[in-house]
């Protein structure tokens, strides 16, 4: 919902980029854009994968220079060769990847490099005093002696937070701050950014959650294909008229229409009394051309029970079958021989090689295909990769860059073309939109719908329960481990699959 109310009286401008301009190579990421950010405000930059949002925000915090136009702070030129040189002019950034040091303390983490010594010696009790009277004014419940390692996401983005205020920082850039937060650490992230501004702090927003944008928002601007579309107040956006600013075009539908599901169609993929760390007694079906959703919240045991079916983590007792075939040895390169592929819940610890090519990527679970004598024929190698990276429609243009310099939509797709490479019947696609824009999320439930009317078997994790009622021909609901309702038809809605999520019950009852 959009800020409503009397127009804001005019802030002074703290930061404003004039034709800014970013090339990587061959793509121009940024071109000659220009945006304004006013004091005590939160100002939003939202684009689809690749439009250069992030870049943006690298060049206002320094970590990025930009290869034209300027950047004025206080209505003076200034040239950040750093982050550190942004930070001592007022800027800061929280980047996805939280940066904090593991084994430090909280405390020593909020004023690293900026502790107080005397003759080259931490001044222990008056580094807790600092910390204690910053946190107390931010309203921050932090552990200052615990090391931040053992924080949890939502705690160690409050220490960068802190680290900010520590150094008087008058904006702080937020790249995708909620991405990795529970509802309720979103909450509470966003009573912060809004004390922020209410103390005068500004924060450039970049987030792919239109109604976190919406809510949060002052200004926003959007951006495509590295150019600005347009900057407006947020009073004045919907959901709507954001996403057909950045896709150029109306979105008709969010989701395609359900493929056609046979009842009686073969079961291809069966799991009986599977229990696993973090799973207890679980049993399912899925069958050919089946979209089976699995539903639940964060720690219900849905990728803690994906792994075990694939084998990536130890199955305690219980059986999986492919296609009426025991499974046998849990492990993933036996599930991919029989037919069983994953989608990782997270595409950067679990599912690319970032320093690899997309090529690369693409073709590591099948070399054998292409290799003899441990040779690799590359041309049969790149002939293979393009067909499934066409099918699922990868822009970036060279395979053979790395593929930690595509999008995240793209990214998440060159998994899916890993996939398709191995030819399998079933298809365990763990939060398979997670980080990805609304343009790229159409294209995946796109290829999930196609691949299933072409027969394959899915089982879809999502946290988007609008993902579940959208595309699932059958819900699953776990809870504490334990597969706790199954709906179909009719029953799929979203207060059933809540209500079943917020179950205390102890018995399983999806069971086929």
């Amino acid at each position: 919902m959009a800020r409503v109310g009397a127009a804001a009286p005019s802030r002074r401008v703290f930061v404003e980029l004039r034709e800014i301009g970013k090339h990587f190579g061959g793509v121009q990421a940024l071109d000659a854009v220009s945006i304004s950010v006013e004091e005590g405000t939160v100002h939003a930059v939202i684009g689809e994968n690749g439009a250069g949002k992030s870049t943006l925000g690298k060049i206002i915090a320094g970590a990025l220079a930009p290869d034209a136009g300027e950047i004025l702070l206080d209505g003076e030129v200034v040239s950040f060769r750093s982050p550190r040189e942004a930070l001592s002019s007022g800027i800061a950034a929280i980047a996805q990847e939280l940066l904090v040091v593991p084994r430090l303390s909280v405390a020593e983490n909020v004023f690293l490099g900026a502790e107080p010594r005397r003759g080259g010696w931490v001044r222990r009790r008056a580094l807790r005093r600092r910390f204690e009277a910053l946190a107390g004014d931010a309203g921050f419940a932090l552990p200052p002696d615990r090391p931040a390692g053992q924080l949890r996401t939502a705690e160690q983005q409050q220490i960068e937070i802190l680290r900010a205020l520590a150094r008087d920082a008058r904006l702080i850039v937020m790249d995708e701050p909620s991405a990795a937060l529970s509802e309720p650490d979103t909450v509470r992230l966003h009573e912060i950014i809004r004390s922020l501004t209410q103390a005068g702090k500004s924060v450039l927003l970049v987030s792919h959650f239109l109604r976190e944008v919406l809510e949060l928002a002052d200004t926003v601007t959007v951006l495509r294909d590295g150019k600005l579309v347009h900057t407006k107040p947020a009073s004045e956006e919907t959901e709507d008229t954001l996403i057909q600013a950045m896709l150029g075009r109306p979105l008709d539908a969010a989701f395609p229409p359900k493929s056609e599901h046979r009842a009686g169609a073969p079961v291809v993929l069966s799991v009986r009394e599977l229990s696993a760390p973090g799973v207890i007694g679980a049993s399912l079906e899925v069958r050919e051309g089946e979209i089976v959703g699995l539903a639940g919240l964060i720690g219900a045991g849905r990728s803690e029970l994906a792994r075990a079916i694939f084998g990536a983590d130890r199955r305690q007792s219980g059986e999986v079958e492919l296609a009426g075939g025991d499974l046998g040895a849990a492990a993933p390169l036996v599930s991919l021989r029989h037919g069983l592929a994953m989608i990782p819940e997270s595409r950067k610890d679990e599912g690319l090689l970032p320093g690899r090519s997309v090529l690369e990527n693409v073709t590591l679970s099948r070399l054998e295909q292409f290799s003899r004598l441990g040779i690799v024929n590359r041309r049969a190698e790149r002939a293979a990769a393009s067909q499934v990276l066409d099918r699922v429609a990868v822009k970036g243009g060279d395979y053979g860059a790395p593929v930690s310099a595509l999008s995240g939509g793209n990214q998440q797709k060159v998994l899916f073309a890993r996939m398709l490479l191995c030819g399998p019947r079933v298809l365990i696609a763990d939060e398979p939109t997670r980080g990805v824009d609304v343009g790229a999320k159409r294209a995946i439930y796109d290829l999930l719908v196609g691949l299933a009317a072409e027969g394959m078997g899915v089982l879809l994790i999502s946290s988007e329960v609008e993902e579940i009622l959208g595309l699932a021909h059958r819900v699953l609901v776990m809870s504490r481990g334990r597969i706790v309702t199954e709906l179909r038809g009719e029953e799929i809605t979203e207060s059933a699959i809540l209500a079943a999520a917020f179950s205390e019950k102890t018995a399983g009852a999806g069971v086929p």
